[in-house]
This record gives C-alpha cells, sequence and structure tokens, in this order.
C-alpha cells in the first residue's frame, strides 16, 4: 500500500452524497450511523488536539478517529494490536489457506439474515475441516483454525466466504504427538466441500423449520414450502466452491497474510481513483488475472449503498478461531503442541517482525512520525491544547423509512 495519503476517501463521499443516499433509499439505524461516523472521523466535529512546532512554531491540528469497525481510516492501529496478540499463538509449521464461499443463489438469503446466515458460514466451515482432519484415513488430528469473515467482490456486491488459516498438522487425538500433513497437501478440497454444503444447508433447513429465516420482500417467495425444497434440491445438486492455497512458508508469511485479511473493510480509501461529484471510479482486480487491475465506475449514491451492504451486525465477531487456537485450548493443548514441535527440533519461537507492525500501525494516514514538524522537518511538535468537539449534527436527518429498497441488490 501507497504511503501516500489518498488523495480520496469514502468519507469525502459520505459528506458529498450521504444525505441524498438517506433521502432516496431504506437505511437502518446502523447505517446511519456508521454513515455519521465516517462523515465525522478525523475531522472537529470529535475534538482533537493541537500540536505546535518549538523550532518554527507551525501549528497543526489532530483530530480524533471515530474507531467505528467499518471505517478504512480506523483499522491499522487496530490490526497492528490484534497481530501482536496472535504471533505468540502461531507454530513453527506451515499453513495452508482455504476459502468456503456459498452458491449466488443464497446472497439474497443471507444478506436479509446476516446474523444467522454468517454464524451458520463459520460453524460449517469449522465443523467441516475438523470433521475430516480427524479422520483417521485423512490426518487423523486436531487442526489450528482461524477464519476471518468477508462479505464482498473487487466490485462491492455481496459475495459472503470466509478465509482461513489452517496449520498443515495437528494433534493427535491422545496429544502424545504431532502429525504433519503433506508438504502440499492438506485435505481433498472435493470432500470439504461436499461436507460443507451439507452442512450449511442442514443448519439452514433448520432455521427454516424453526421460523427463524426472514422471508420478506423478494423471499416471499420461499414461504411456499415447495419452492423451498425446490431451491434446497438445486443446491444440493451444485459442486460449492471450495479451494486451498499453496502453504505459506513459514509463521513470517502467516504474520503478513494475517495483515492483509483480518481488519480489512469492504474497500480502502486507496482504491479510490477519481470522482466527478456524480459518479465515483475505483479500482478492482481482473477476475481473470489477479495480477491486473482494471478501474470500476459508479455512480456514488450506488457505491454508497454497496458500501452499506458489508456492514455486520451489532457486536457480530467476524475472526474467530478454532481446534488449537480456541480460547479453552491454547493454555492446554496448543502449548502442547508447542512441546512437541520442540522435541522434533524444529524451533519454537515467537517472530516479532519490528518492521511489520509499524508498517501496520502508521501514526498518521501516510505513515509519516507525528512528531516530526511537516514544515522544518524537526521533531519537536508538542501537544498544546485539547481542542473542544465541534457541532456534529450532520448526518441527523437522514432519511428513515423512504420505500426504496434496503442497499444495492446483489
Amino acid at each position: 500500500m501507497s504511503s501516500e495519503r489518498p488523495r480520496l476517501e469514502v468519507a469525502d463521499l459520505v459528506r458529498s452524497h450521504g444525505q441524498q443516499l438517506g433521502q432516496s433509499r431504506r437505511l437502518s439505524i446502523d447505517q446511519r450511523r456508521v454513515m455519521r461516523h465516517l462523515a465525522s472521523c478525523r475531522t472537529a466535529a470529535l475534538g482533537g488536539h493541537l500540536d505546535v512546532c518549538d523550532a518554527c512554531g507551525h501549528e497543526r491540528p489532530s483530530y480524533n478517529s471515530c474507531r467505528d469497525r467499518h471505517c478504512p481510516k480506523c483499522q491499522g492501529t487496530e490490526r497492528a494490536r490484534w497481530l501482536e496478540q496472535r504471533l505468540a499463538r502461531l507454530l513453527p509449521v506451515p499453513y495452508f489457506h482455504v476459502v468456503f464461499t456459498v452458491p449466488s443463489e443464497l446472497a439474497t438469503l443471507i444478506l436479509r439474515n446476516k446474523r444467522l446466515g454468517y454464524a451458520t458460514l463459520f460453524a460449517a466451515a469449522a465443523e467441516t475441516l475438523q470433521t475430516i482432519a480427524r479422520d483417521p484415513k485423512r490426518l487423523g488430528a486436531q487442526l489450528s483454525i482461524t477464519a476471518v469473515l468477508h462479505s464482498w467482490a473487487q466490485n462491492l456486491l455481496f459475495h459472503p466466504h470466509l478465509h482461513c488459516v489452517v496449520s498443515g498438522g495437528g494433534l493427535s487425538p491422545g496429544g502424545a504427538r504431532w502429525i504433519p500433513a503433506r508438504e502440499q497437501y492438506l485435505l481433498p478440497v472435493r470432500v470439504l466441500a461436499r461436507m460443507f454444503r451439507g452442512k450449511f444447508l442442514a443448519q439452514i433447513e433448520r432455521a427454516y423449520r424453526d421460523g427463524q429465516l426472514d422471508l420478506t420482500g423478494d423471499l416471499v417467495p420461499l414461504k411456499d414450502r415447495r419452492r423451498w425444497t425446490r431451491l434446497r434440491r438445486q443446491l444440493y445438486q451444485k459442486e460449492w466452491v471450495v479451494y486451498a492455497k499453496a502453504p505459506f512458508g513459514g509463521p513470517e508469511h502467516v504474520f503478513r497474510y494475517l495483515g492483509r485479511y483480518t481488519h480489512r473493510v469492504a474497500i480502502s480509501n486507496y482504491r479510490l481513483v477519481r470522482t466527478n461529484g456524480q459518479t465515483v471510479t475505483i479500482k478492482a482486480r481482473d477476475r481473470t488475472d489477479h495480477h491486473r487491475t482494471k478501474q470500476l465506475t459508479l455512480s456514488v449514491e450506488r457505491f454508497l449503498a454497496r458500501f452499506l451492504l458489508h456492514l455486520r451486525p451489532n457486536r457480530f465477531v467476524r475472526i474467530r478461531h478454532y481446534g488449537l487456537v480456541a480460547g479453552r485450548n491454547v493454555d492446554t493443548k496448543l502449548a502442547t503442541a508447542r512441546r512437541l514441535l520442540a522435541k522434533d527440533r524444529l524451533r519454537c519461537q515467537r517472530t516479532q517482525p519490528d518492521r511489520e507492525i509499524r508498517a501496520a500501525q502508521p501514526q498518521q494516514p501516510d505513515g509519516r512520525d507525528l512528531m516530526v514538524c511537516p514544515r522544518c522537518g524537526e521533531p519537536r511538535l508538542r501537544r498544546q491544547r485539547i481542542l473542544p468537539d465541534a457541532d456534529r449534527r450532520w448526518g441527523n436527518n437522514l432519511a428513515r423509512a423512504s420505500p426504496a429498497t434496503p442497499g444495492d441488490r446483489p
């Protein structure tokens, strides 16, 4: 990522078109709250402090962050803090990257039932990995699994999927030995996909029978049991997509990977190219060649509507740990695995890539030292006084109930 501060930010588009979006679409309380947070982030609305240079007298106001977990500007510090805590739990073994995704036919259902749909995605993927890994014919071991939820594609449309970082091996059932996976192979992908499909659909079926699904709007036809059964049959007949990438080289590579995926929001400010006031152009990876990028132009309202599709339910945890790194196993099974690996003459040491930590935790959006004066270049900035909160009424008049549909359709 570039060290230069982006010229265009999601917050700029919220400030210029947020009111208009609220008048044309039905926005939930959470959506209005997030838009207010983004619009006021690092502005006088949240207050801050004034830094003054002792050398040249230059004054620079520094405003507070909104700390919203959907804000593109507020994730760097949280990411670095989280990574520092997770480093101690990495094992000195290769790690695999496994991705679970659901068919597009389920996108609207999950979008309308986010909390239940996301929880089902986590449960089905984790149970699938652990069940197949424990099979003596496969690996016969308990894995270490960290799962991260993403809900977006490069074009910001709704595309729920789960990124899993999985240890290349696991602890035997009795905890007596470490069982390594093959060098380039963890578990059979087709078997993973079919078991994941069965577990996911079984849980969704139970929710349907118990009346836990919101089937309003476009989903009303699914209240007819025959239509629901027809959809379920189609989903069982379809091959679901689960794929595993080549294993990482070691804990250092896992660290870099986690830094890219854990605290990412739907789009970073660095992907915004330009706006003419009515449309916004963003960068996106080419689906046919991920090493190439292309540009996509949307109306600002449509862009904001797609961004709001990816707000997570209140207090929903999007990073979860299973197996050896589950909370109850850290001091027992994970510690046992570490001792066993040490006995096998694999160096069990905590990796502390300070350079990566600093890069993940810039003190300013452009990565420069906060205490260096931008005018004279001397590290002489001193905090002079606290700036009070300014008028934060922006966005309070967002329309509450216009007849439009929520967000942009997937």
